[in-house]
């Protein structure tokens, strides 16, 4: 049976056991285990996490490990991530489909089309930018993003592909930077699986508990948040959780931690890995994340699958949520917005919590529920 499958060499910065990138890897990861039983995929990744000048613990690099009957993963080492052994390992697996998940990667986007074209690979090639194509992603280090992106469609590199997003947001991301006749699927990424509804978290009236999950960086928008709490007036407890990627925004985000009045108080929990995510999320009461952009956001997903009101940016896909008593997606040029959000949450009792956290979790359910995500994923892998 397995002689049967088609091939599909995923490439991807960054993989399981990793997870200080955040959401591209939970991407990869539930793409993997969902396609697996339909194709044999084959994992080009780095052997080591974002940031990390150390490789992953008992875990062999620089050869085809088989993760299960139909899963393979290659472990690259620095050494190793070069031009020779890229195309060596296209040319000797001759996959069927190649899928890119990076838009600006040197070694797992650039690379891979460069050698597709020079060595006229024949495999239908299928690229997720991951959200990089928004212009709030493109503003860090534009000018070589827009100058890769104006050479790229010079050379032709993106002529023959099909993008996969996530979104309408996205799908027009891609048309304006490549134009109408792009060919784009449109497919929501696979969420994480649902488990049951937590108990409810004890409420107080005036008090509220709040995680924000994201990479220490701009693009997360720590910042904002944390100036909107200085006009807080309720008793806010803030846990912070992710990656130290940008220690500079982080210095200039724990000056206003200092500044922040008595009744709040925020702590920083560190990197952790995304298996225990979810006991951190179930002990809060919202979630919050003004982000600058997501292309889907797994640790919002995450948030409403255990039941937790959330409280974004209007720069996700998770839009309309105040009408059903989910959450809220609110623009960043108002901040009194959020501030007045965070106040309402504040001002919940025990009932009232109670009913937008059943809310938060029955979304989660009916997105699952009403997704055909498998048909539409083996539809654009055909």
């Amino acid at each position: 049976m397995e002689l049967n499958k088609k091939k599909i060499l995923l490439f991807a910065d960054w993989y399981e056991p990793g997870y200080k990138a955040g959401g591209p890897i939970r991407s990869c990861v539930n793409f993997v285990n969902n396609m697996q039983s339909e194709y044999s995929v084959y994992v080009f990744t780095t052997d080591r996490d974002l940031g990390s000048d150390k490789p992953y613990e008992n875990i062999e690099a620089d050869r085809w490990i088989r993760l299960s009957d139909s899963v393979y993963i290659y472990y690259c080492s620095p050494k190793k991530l070069l031009w020779k052994n890229i195309r060596e390992q296209i040319i000797s697996l001759r996959p069927d489909f190649i899928y890119l998940n990076s838009m600006f990667s040197k070694y797992f986007t650039i690379y891979p089309l460069l050698i597709i074209r020079v060595a006229k690979i024949k495999a239908k090639i299928i690229l997720s930018p991951r959200g990089m194509l928004r212009d709030t992603a493109i503003q860090f280090k534009s000018v070589k993003k827009r100058t890769y992106l104006t050479l790229s469609k010079w050379l032709g590199l993106y002529r023959n592909i099909y993008f996969h997003v996530v979104d309408a947001m996205e799908m027009s991301d891609v048309i304006a930077h490549f134009g109408n006749h792009s060919r784009v699927a449109v497919i929501p990424n696979f969420p994480a699986v649902l488990a049951d509804h937590p108990s409810f978290v004890k409420k107080e009236i005036g008090k509220l508990s709040m995680v924000f999950v994201g990479r220490i960086h701009p693009i997360k928008n720590l910042g904002y948040l944390l100036f909107v709490l200085k006009e807080i007036l309720s008793a806010v407890n803030l846990s912070i959780v992710g990656s130290m990627e940008d220690k500079s925004f982080w210095e200039s985000c724990n000056k206003i931690i200092k500044e922040l009045p008595s009744n709040i108080s925020v702590k920083y929990l560190g990197e952790i890995p995304n298996h225990q995510l979810a006991p951190i999320i179930s002990k809060h009461h919202i979630f919050i994340l003004p982000t600058k952009g997501e292309n889907f956001g797994h640790a919002i997903f995450e948030a409403l699958s255990q039941g937790k009101p959330i409280l974004i940016s209007n720069q996700t896909p998770w839009r309309n949520l105040q009408q059903s008593k989910v959450g809220w997606d609110l623009s960043l040029k108002e901040p009194h917005l959020f501030l007045e959000a965070i106040e309402q949450a504040a001002s919940f009792d025990q009932q009232e919590y109670n009913e937008w956290s059943q809310n938060a979790w029955n979304y989660a359910y009916n997105y699952t529920s009403q997704l055909h995500l498998r048909t539409d994923y083996l539809n654009l892998f055909n």
